[in-house]
């Protein structure tokens, strides 16, 4: 058993996020799995991307969206939890209009791809 409290520098990572938002890390790397608590700005939202094993994403507050390829964007609400199964591409991020916290259980590597276009976001 290891008791872990987020020692590293809240960072911004703009490599892999259309607008503002903010990765605290809670569990860096360990036996495949990444936790990162990220607070979005409002409208910003991560890039395509999948996970090898999944990822599980708890909203702490705010409103967001989350959308998987050819879907079509689904509200996050506080309280929601969503899981998002192995190799699924997705992208998720805040509302228009409202900030987003959520945390995010990774598991297994991160592939990222491209920026979402402000039509997919819309839609």
């Amino acid at each position: 058993m290891r008791i872990i409290r987020g020692e590293g520098p809240s960072e911004q990572r703009p490599a892999n996020v259309t607008g503002s938002a903010w990765f605290d890390p809670v569990l860096p790397a360990t036996d495949g799995t990444v936790i990162t608590t990220v607070f979005f700005a409002p409208g910003a939202r991560t890039f395509w991307h999948t996970h090898e094993h999944g990822q599980i994403l708890q909203v702490l507050s705010g409103r967001g969206l989350i959308c998987s390829d050819g879907g079509t964007p689904q509200v996050l609400a506080v309280g929601d939890t969503v899981w998002v199964p192995a190799g699924e591409r997705h992208w998720h991020g805040a509302a228009p209009d409202s900030f987003l916290s959520h945390t995010a259980i990774s598991l297994g590597t991160t592939s990222w791809a491209e920026e979402v276009s402000e039509t997919d976001y819309a839609s």
